[in-house]
């Protein structure tokens, strides 16, 4: 694989005060280093918008992006954000073991425009709320869960007393937490109306369809087999020669994939067609995990088939 010499992509490394670039024009390859302030970003998009880049690239850190995402977008740049971990294996494979804020930014460029990722749009602002309150959600329903285990080996009367007090303080946030989701997704028709969908799929309840639509905002845009990799339920191949290793799942999205995995528990005691599919595959052997990630697959692409066919769950299709 080559790229066109003509081709023009902008690299990015965004720390907490600066932002590095890298201007990949197979030419002069002009780079620099910019606060990260909201006037300096604009200012910044400006300078790039002359060169005409195909794509600015930079990896997802967080929520550091986002500034500079938004600044790039407003100045009409094309923006693709990817993985760090795809673009610390290619620099690896390229033999650029060293690392530095200047030599990431230089890496990205290079990445993208060798492997040209998918220009990314920008969530709404609304669509970020909403995943901000998801994930507060997560994190505080793992606390009480953690709590709960250490509540049932407790023997000191206070230590009870007060595990009891924190599970009955995040048990009463959690629920304001909820709503507040609910309301963020009334001011969101679409993501409404796609998370009532879901909800008719067997094991779909509010958290995963919640999980879905916050996460997973491909869902009903790819095949499904693109769909499962982008989550990381796709079984990968490990074959060399005569051997044949175990296929195993890697990468993709874990809050899409916990998720799923726990719909897919629920799917098999609720939806026979489900039931049937598990069974089958443990009379062959597999194990019982791999055999419910291979339900969080199935379900997964037929999830995908109903957003994209604006149809509810139909049992006979699943």
């Amino acid at each position: 694989m080559h790229t066109d010499s003509t081709t023009v992509t902008v690299g990015i490394d965004i720390s907490k005060e600066y932002i590095d670039f890298f201007i990949f024009n197979g030419k002069d390859n002009p780079r620099g280093r910019r606060p990260r302030g909201p006037k300096a970003l604009a200012k910044l998009a400006v300078e790039l918008a002359p060169y005409k880049p195909k794509r600015v690239v930079m990896e997802a850190t967080g929520g550091l992006e986002l500034a500079v995402w938004e600044a790039f977008e407003a100045a009409g740049l094309k923006v693709a954000v990817v993985n760090p971990k795809r673009v610390r294996d290619f620099g690896r494979s390229m033999g650029l073991l060293a690392k530095t804020d200047k030599l990431d930014a230089e890496l990205s460029a290079r990445y993208g425009a060798l492997i040209q990722p998918r220009i990314t749009a920008l969530p709404s602002l609304e669509t970020r709320e909403l995943r901000e309150l998801l994930h507060r959600l997560e994190s505080l329903v793992s606390s009480r869960a953690e709590e709960r285990t250490t509540l049932r080996q407790a023997v000191s009367a206070a230590v009870v007393d007060s595990l009891e007090r924190t599970i009955a303080a995040q048990s009463k946030e959690i629920v304001l937490l909820e709503q507040q989701v609910e309301e963020a997704l009334s001011r969101l028709p679409d993501e409404r109306e796609r998370v009532a969908r879901l909800r008719t799929a067997p094991g779909v309840g509010p958290k995963t369809s919640w999980a879905l639509v916050a996460e997973l905002p491909e869902l009903g845009q790819l095949s499904g087999r693109e769909i499962a990799a982008l989550a990381g339920l796709a079984p990968m191949a490990c074959e060399s020669g005569n051997y044949r290793g175990r296929r195993r799942i890697v990468g993709g999205r874990a809050r899409v994939r916990k998720a799923l995995y726990m719909a897919a528990l629920a799917a098999v005691r609720c939806d026979p067609h489900m039931a049937a599919f598990r069974a089958r595959l443990l009379a062959a052997g597999k194990p019982k995990k791999v055999a419910v990630i291979a339900v969080s697959r199935k379900l997964l692409v037929a999830l995908n088939a109903m957003v994209r066919d604006n149809e509810t769950w139909i049992p006979q299709k699943a």
